[in-house]
């Protein structure tokens, strides 16, 4: 059964960081692109970075570039969101997604296998 499973989320005053990890079980993340979510109450589920299977290609939200990393250890078979100066307006549960598509779009309907999230809250 091919599951995903964030986590490293929690309460982070502004400025500061968070590393999410998505780890899988029962499938290798390096055949698959690999894209990170939020969804903020009240809002739409936004991109916030996606990288290509095997490799290479990413993509940022404008709101995060220069600031998120995203990034892939094959040898855990794990996918990491390093989240730099963090901002109130980050605050969301971030979710990480795959798929067999070979594309680093942030678009959520290219994604068929979701993680059930994790909660980043900035706040002072």
């Amino acid at each position: 059964q091919l599951q995903l499973v964030e986590s490293g989320g929690g309460l982070v005053q502004p400025g500061g960081s968070l590393r999410l990890s998505c780890v899988a079980s029962g499938f290798t993340l390096d055949y698959y692109g690999i894209g990170w979510f939020r969804q903020a109450p009240g809002k739409e589920r936004e991109g916030v970075s996606c990288i290509r299977s095997n490799g290479g290609s990413t993509n940022y939200a404008d709101s995060v570039k220069g600031r998120f990393t995203i990034s892939r250890d094959s040898a855990k078979n794990t996918v990491y969101l390093q989240m730099n100066s963090l901002k109130p307006e980050d605050t969301a549960i971030y979710y990480c997604a795959a798929t067999k598509r070979s594309t680093y779009f942030c678009s959520g309907s290219l994604y068929d296998y979701w993680g059930q999230g994790t909660q980043v809250t900035v706040s002072s």
